[in-house]
């Protein structure tokens, strides 16, 4: 589908970043910027930002970067028409209808193929289970106590004990081995050839938010190994990006999400009454599933299992839960070990009030970290009081850190005053060090950056920051003086920008169309340089200018002629401008 660049603009311009963004992503202002957990690479603190002036983000830990279509390309493997989509719909904008051709029909997306697969996968799963052969797998689920409407429901089936049966299914409606190939529902090896991923097992198809079939979770029949197993990530499933039941779950009337560990959790609560029950898919809980949730709810009822891996599964989710604004809570199920087993022995209405009596996180997270520590010992007292304290400093709002801190002293038997002291000592401490890491993260960030491209990139930054910065800078450089893409690209862009009269930072990133080149484009706009006044940061624009201009000269010198003395003296004059660039004033004013 193509789109006038007029109408792209209109609804990029019409989606603000930093509101689509704050739907996936828990953002806080500092600045001019927000700042946040960056979605595409697990960290602790935040180096996420999104620019509302520039309408761009740019992580700088991993270096993910773009405009509000690459963020929804990227987050939700939209292609550029279905992210156009999504966004004209938000912003109530009319796109434009064209019958697809009979070419557009044969190109159309490997997404759509594959969830269409999918979904024909399934109902051959769901057929196989009701079948003679499926006899054994209807029992286990029977066994399980699950009815015959929830077995419908979440659409439960059963792969053959043979590993050629779907394959075979398969290929009987024309379908090619390179599109299987990359479903996730085959293997391929040199000494198999091509067979079923997923046989002699009961079928858990896995939706995503909108109810399509984007991949599929197998429990084995009988004592082979791994007991359960899931579909590969593909390019319509990424198990770190979706919640099992979160399909149902959205519909509940639950002011909370129970996040559990596995399929039969979720079946279980569900058939209880429970739909507000979803759970991560054959991983632990991730800062995209923590943004994911965010977007339904505030309020997490963490109802792992209570052994010893339930407990380091929920001290896991606490914290990405927390970054991701969802305030947790961690339920009780002793002496049972999980819900579907708390159900069967005493019943929904028990369940529902372990519910209502789950611990808040923050205390269950210190009565956990006690038991390391000796407490009849005075040396262990203190060190497990200095471990809380540090806990209390990640509090943001003095006002919830004091309400906590107050809880703690209660608690385990410590003067507020006390532990007041020893959190401020610590929270002084970490305000130092947290600074200079991140000076130092940045700088060796940039250290791997080649000179000439470094400063390039700075110059390019500088120039979007302070627009009255390119006057002076127009007087001795082109965009020609940039080298390698997508720096020149970006120059051209950026300098036809400012003789129209305008600034689009995210316009320029709509020119590229591969998300890792918009990317990189976003990339030359959020360079740093430490600098402590005016004056240093004019002597840095300076020097940067000078090398840039220096290094074209230098270069078109190269390409020149041995015998163009004409030329080379034209080249030798320009050189002299290098005093010029030093002694003109630039002011550094930001739009």
């Amino acid at each position: 589908m193509f789109y006038s660049e007029d109408l792209v603009e209109e609804v990029r311009s019409r989606n603000d970043i930093v509101d689509v963004i704050s739907g996936y992503v828990r953002l806080q202002r500092k600045g001019s910027s927000y700042f946040g957990l960056c979605p595409f690479h697990s960290e602790k603190s935040a180096s996420f930002s999104v620019s509302r002036e520039k309408q761009m983000y740019y992580c700088f830990g991993c270096g993910a970067g773009g405009n509000v279509f690459t963020f929804l390309m990227e987050y939700e493997h939209y292609t550029f028409p279905e992210a156009m989509k999504v966004l004209a719909d938000r912003a109530g904008v009319q796109l434009p209808e064209q019958e697809a051709s009979e070419e557009m029909r044969r190109e159309q997306s490997l997404r759509s193929r594959i969830l269409e697969l999918n979904k024909m996968a399934a109902k051959y799963f769901y057929y196989q289970l009701r079948q003679e052969n499926g006899a054994h797998a209807m029992k286990y689920l029977k066994d399980r106590q699950l009815s015959d409407e929830t077995i419908h429901r979440f659409g439960l089936g059963y792969a053959n004990k043979y590993s050629n049966d779907l394959y075979r299914y398969l290929k009987g409606k024309g379908i090619s081995d390179e599109l299987l190939a990359q479903s996730g529902l085959m293997q391929v090896d040199e000494k198999h050839g091509m067979y079923d991923k997923f046989w002699n097992r009961v079928i858990f198809p896995i939706m995503d938010v909108n109810g399509r079939v984007i991949g599929f979770g197998g429990r084995v029949m009988g004592d082979g190994k791994p007991k359960y197993l899931n579909s590969p990530e593909t390019v319509v499933f990424d198990k770190s990006r979706n919640l099992y039941g979160l399909n149902f779950a959205k519909t509940a009337r639950k002011k909370q999400l129970l996040v559990c560990e596995g399929y039969m959790d979720v079946i279980s609560l569900h058939q209880a009454g429970f739909i507000n029950a979803v759970a991560s898919l054959g991983t632990a809980l991730t800062s995209q599933h923590a943004s994911l949730i965010r977007r339904y709810t505030d309020e997490v009822i963490l109802t792992y299992d209570s052994d010893e891996a339930g407990v380091r599964a929920a001290l896991r989710a606490i914290p990405l839960l927390a970054e991701a604004g969802v305030t947790a809570r961690v339920l009780n199920m002793r002496p049972y070990k999980d819900p579907d087993e708390f159900i069967k022995a005493l019943g929904a209405e028990e369940f529902q009030k372990r519910i209502d009596d789950a611990q808040n996180s923050f205390l269950f997270e210190t009565d956990i970290l006690q038991k390391s520590f000796d407490m009849n010992d005075p040396k262990g007292k203190t060190a497990f009081y200095e471990a809380v304290a540090k806990k209390l400093v990640g509090f943001e709002q003095e006002l919830e850190r004091e309400n906590y801190l107050e809880a703690v002293a209660r608690r385990y038997g410590v003067g507020a005053d006390s532990l007041r002291k020893l959190v401020n000592s610590i929270a002084l401490k970490g305000m130092n060090y947290s600074r200079t890491e991140t000076a130092r993260s940045q700088a060796r960030r940039q250290e791997k950056e080649p000179g000439l491209l470094k400063s390039q990139k700075l110059l390019l930054t500088w120039l979007i920051e302070y627009p009255s910065l390119y006057e002076g800078a127009r007087r001795f450089i082109t965009p020609d003086d940039f080298t390698g893409e997508p720096y020149r690209t970006v120059a051209e862009l950026l300098f036809a920008q400012y003789e129209a009269g305008e600034k689009s930072p995210a316009k320029i990133i709509n020119h590229f169309t591969d998300p890792e080149e918009q990317s990189q484009a976003a990339a030359l706009f959020h360079s740093t340089l430490a600098v402590e006044s005016e004056a240093e940061r004019e002597k840095a624009f300076k020097e940067t200018l000078q090398k840039i201009f220096l290094s074209s000269l230098e270069r078109r010198k190269k390409e020149l002629s041995p015998t163009d003395m004409a030329g080379l003296q034209k080249l030798i004059a320009e050189q002299k401008r290098v005093r010029e660039i030093a002694a003109a004033s630039f002011s550094f004013q930001a739009c």
